[in-house]
C-alpha cells in the first residue's frame, strides 16, 4: 500500500505501518486529503504490483547508513524512527524499481503472493499520538488468504456498520454527546437510555447486597494530596483533572480507591469485620486524548461498578474465585457465554515490592487454576500498584470486549496504613481487591447496544408495550389498558396518532418495542388485546391479565 501511494504522490511522506487484529493501517503525511476515489486508485496501483510478483529484498544497515538514505529520500519521520532504536543495526525492505522502507520484518517473499485486500477507509491521528505533532492520514485496510474469506470479512463489516451505536443510540434515542455544544467525551443519556441504565444499575446494586457488599458513595473531587499518597500523582496524573480552590489543589477523581479507603479507615476495623466489601456505581473522569475517543467505549466522564474488598491473607483466594463466579453469572444474565480470561503481570512503571507482587500474582493465578479457567498471560500490562484478572466477553459478532477485572493490591493498603486487629491484638495490614463486573457503565452499555443491535431483550427493553387503538373511538380503552399495565410495572407507551395502523406498527417496529397491543371494538367490548411479538408473525388474543402474567414470567426469566 505505501509503495502504492508512494508511486502516485511521490511527495507523501511515510511514518509507520503495523499490522493491526484485523488488518493493518499506514499513517501517511500528504497534503491534500485522500479521497474514495484515492483509495480505488491506491487499491489499482496495488493490484499492478501484485501482479508483476516484485520480490521483497532485506538488507541491514548501520543506523548512519540508514540516516544517510532517509535523508536523501527526504523521509524525516523514518529519521526520528531510526534514532530511537537501540540497535547498532536496522534492517530495510527493498521491492519495485525503487521504493525503499524502514522494516524489521520478516515479509513474504514477493507481492504475488498477496491474494485478496481491501482498504476500508481513512481517519486522523497525530504522529505519536500526541496532539501537540503533526496530523496523519491513516489508511486502513484488510487482507486474506482469499476472496471468500475477504467477502465474509467485508459482510462482517457491513453487520457491524448496522449495529454500530453511535448510530443506534441517537436514532433510537438511548444517548448521545453533544460534542460540539458540551465537549467530548461527555455521554448525555436521554429519556430511554437513562431508563435501560437504571435497569442495569438497580440489578447490579440488588446482587451486590446478596453477596455481602455495602454500598457507599463518596465525592466527586478530592483533594490532590490524597492522590499523592496513592501514587496516582506520579503514575496517572497526565490522565487527570485538576484545579484550585482556596488555594489548595483538587482532583477530579479518576479512580475510586483512594475514596474507600479513607472510608475504612474510618473506624478501627478488626479481623472479624473481614472481608469487607465496599461497592460504588462511582462517576469517575479522566483526561481522554481527543484522537482515541469513540462514542461510549472510550469517554471522558463515565461510572463504575466498582467495589474494593478488604481481606485477610487467608480470604484472598477464595473472594478472588468469588468475584470472577459473579462476572461469569452477571454476564449470562446479559445474554454473554463466551469469554476468554488474560492475566497480566508486573508493568515496568509500578510500586511495591518484588515479593509482594509475587504474592498477589500466585494468588490471582491460583484462583483461575482453582476454577478450572484456562488463561493467557499478558506480559506487563498490570496496573501500576498490582497484577489484575481481566475477563473479556464475546458479542454477538464474536468481538471481544474488555470489562470485568479483579486486581489484587498489597501497596495501596501500605500506602494509606491500613490496618485491621488481628486475633492476637496486634494490627495488621489488610489485602485489598479492587474489581468491576461491567467495567464501565457506559462502555457496557454500548457492547449491549451493539450485542442486540438495540433491540434489547424485555427485562432490559426501556419501553416493553406499545399500545395502538385502531381508531379514536377505542382510545379510551387503549388508555385504560395502558394504565393497567403501568400499575402492573410493566413499561408501556399508548400510540393514538391519527396515522394509519399499519404505519404506527412499523413505527414501533424501528423503535424495537418487544410487544405490541392492537385494541379495536372487538377487543373493547370483549375486554382482551391482540399482541404481536416482535419477530413473530402469528397474533394472540389475550385478557389482559392474561397478557400481563406472560409478561412477568418472561420478565422474571431475564431471558435474551
Amino acid at each position: 500500500m505505501a509503495q502504492a501511494v508512494k508511486e502516485l504522490w511521490p511527495e507523501t511522506k511515510l511514518t509507520i505501518g503495523p499490522s493491526i487484529e484485523d488488518g493493518f493501517y499506514y499513517d501517511f503525511d500528504k497534503k491534500e486529503p485522500f479521497t474514495d476515489e484515492d483509495l480505488a486508485n491506491i487499491e489499482k496501483k496495488m493490484a499492478e504490483i501484485v501482479g508483476k510478483n516484485e520480490k521483497f529484498t532485506r538488507q541491514e544497515l548501520t543506523k548512519p547508513q540508514a540516516q544517510a538514505l532517509f535523508k536523501k529520500l527526504n523521509e524525516s519521520y523514518k529519521l526520528e524512527l531510526i534514532d530511537a532504536i537501540p540497535d547498532e543495526k536496522v534492517s530495510i525492505y527493498k521491492t519495485g524499481e525503487n521504493f525503499v522502507d524502514l522494516c524489521r520484518g520478516p515479509h513474504i517473499g514477493s507481492t504475488g503472493e498477496v491474494k485478496a485486500f481491501k482498504l476500508l477507509s481513512v481517519a486522523g491521528s497525530y504522529w505519536h499520538g500526541i496532539e501537540t505533532n503533526p496530523i496523519l492520514q491513516r489508511i486502513y485496510g484488510t487482507c486474506f488468504e482469499s476472496q471468500k474469506e475477504l467477502d465474509e470479512y467485508l459482510k462482517d463489516l457491513e453487520e457491524r456498520k448496522l449495529r454500530d451505536h453511535r448510530k443506534l443510540g441517537p436514532q433510537l434515542e438511548l444517548f448521545d454527546i453533544y460534542q460540539e455544544e458540551a465537549g467530548p467525551g461527555l455521554v448525555f443519556y436521554l429519556p430511554k437510555g437513562a431508563l435501560v441504565r437504571k435497569i442495569i444499575e438497580d440489578y447490579e446494586k440488588e446482587e451486590h447486597l446478596k453477596r455481602g457488599y455495602q454500598l457507599v458513595v463518596t465525592p466527586h473531587i478530592m483533594q490532590a494530596e490524597l492522590w499523592k499518597t496513592s501514587g496516582h500523582w506520579d503514575y496517572y496524573r497526565e490522565n487527570m483533572y485538576t484545579f484550585k480552590i482556596d488555594e489548595k489543589e483538587f482532583v477530579l477523581k479518576p479512580m475510586n480507591c483512594p475514596g474507600h479507603m479513607l472510608i475504612y479507615k474510618s473506624k478501627v476495623r478488626s479481623y472479624r469485620d473481614l472481608p469487607l466489601r465496599f461497592f460504588e456505581l462511582g462517576t469517575v473522569y479522566r483526561h481522554e486524548k481527543a484522537g482515541v475517543m469513540h462514542g461510549l467505549l472510550r469517554v471522558r466522564g463515565f461510572t463504575q461498578d466498582d467495589a474494593h474488598i478488604f481481606c485477610l491473607p487467608s480470604q484472598v483466594e477464595t473472594e478472588i474465585k468469588s468475584v470472577v463466579e459473579f462476572v461469569f453469572t452477571t454476564m449470562k444474565v446479559f445474554g454473554f457465554d463466551k469469554m476468554s480470561i488474560e492475566l497480566s503481570t508486573r508493568p515496568a512503571k509500578s510500586i511495591g515490592s518484588d515479593e509482594d507482587w509475587k504474592l498477589a500474582t500466585d494468588a490471582l493465578e491460583n484462583s483461575l487454576k482453582a476454577l478450572g479457567l484456562a488463561y493467557e498471560i499478558n506480559e506487563g500490562d498490570g496496573a501500576f500498584y498490582g497484577p489484575k484478572i481481566d475477563i473479556k466477553l464475546k458479542d454477538a459478532l464474536k468481538r471481544s470486549w474488555q470489562c470485568a477485572t479483579v486486581q489484587c493490591d498489597f501497596s495501596l493498603p501500605k500506602r494509606f496504613k491500613l490496618t485491621y486487629v488481628d486475633v492476637d491484638g496486634s494490627e495488621k495490614q489488610p489485602i485489598m481487591l479492587h474489581r468491576v463486573l461491567l467495567g464501565s457503565v457506559e462502555r457496557f452499555t454500548a457492547c449491549l447496544t451493539e450485542h442486540y443491535m438495540g433491540d434489547f431483550p424485555l427485562w432490559l427493553a426501556p419501553e416493553q408495550v406499545r399500545v395502538i387503538p385502531i381508531k379514536e373511538d377505542v382510545a379510551p380503552y387503549g388508555r385504560e389498558i395502558k394504565n393497567f399495565l403501568l400499575a402492573a410495572g410493566i413499561r408501556a407507551e399508548i400510540d393514538s396518532r391519527n396515522e394509519t395502523l399499519n404505519k404506527r406498527i412499523r413505527q414501533a417496529e424501528l423503535e424495537k418495542v418487544p410487544y405490541v397491543l392492537v385494541v379495536g371494538l372487538r377487543e373493547a367490548e370483549a375486554k382482551t388485546v391482540t399482541v404481536r411479538k416482535r419477530h413473530v408473525k402469528e397474533q394472540i388474543n389475550l385478557s389482559a391479565s392474561d397478557f400481563i402474567e406472560k409478561l412477568k414470567e418472561e420478565i422474571t426469566k431475564k431471558a435474551a
